[in-house]
């Protein structure tokens, strides 16, 4: 990929019928937090990867890498991971010409829900206006990162349920 470019938010209220979206069952874990390095099961109707990524510092954009793998490297670094293992739904949601990517958190974090939109350059990004069922926007500062969460480090501030 190279550059991640996206806005993250808590979720006001979940939109009706998530049945009609594709949903995506992810499992991930860290295996380094700085810089953050982690590894990814995705898994739909259509889908079966395992994948590695690279992410760097930013908050609305960053680097990000992502390096392929197979079954069995997947589970032997499962083994070596740190913090909690992040079990999630993501449902794919249209949203103009963007795809609103809706997770409902699982396991250790059950009930939680953020929504991500990625872009294309960073003037789209801060031209967007999230649909009503968007909560507030929590891109900046990294307080509702993956990373955090599988750290233990949960936002005082606001709720993501």
């Amino acid at each position: 990929m190279g550059v991640e470019i996206e806005r993250k938010f808590l979720v006001r209220e979940l939109p009706h019928d998530l049945s009609v979206y594709p949903v995506r069952l992810l499992e991930q874990a860290y295996l380094n937090f700085t810089p953050t390095v982690r590894i990814r099961h995705d898994q739909s109707a259509a889908l079966d990867k395992y994948e590695l990524t690279y992410k760097g510092k930013g908050d609305f954009s960053h680097e990000e890498y992502n390096l392929p793998l197979d079954k069995d490297s997947y589970e032997h670094l499962l083994e070596k991971h740190d913090g909690t293992i992040i079990r999630k739904k993501r449902y794919m949601i249209p949203v103009g010409k963007y795809t609103a990517e809706l997770d409902i958190f699982e396991g250790a974090l059950d009930g939680y829900r953020l929504v991500e939109v990625e872009f294309d350059s960073v003037e789209e990004e801060m031209a967007f206006i999230p649909p009503p069922w968007f909560g507030d926007d929590v891109t900046a500062g990294g307080e509702y990162s993956n990373a955090r969460l599988a750290r233990g480090i949960l936002p005082v501030q606001k709720s993501l349920r």
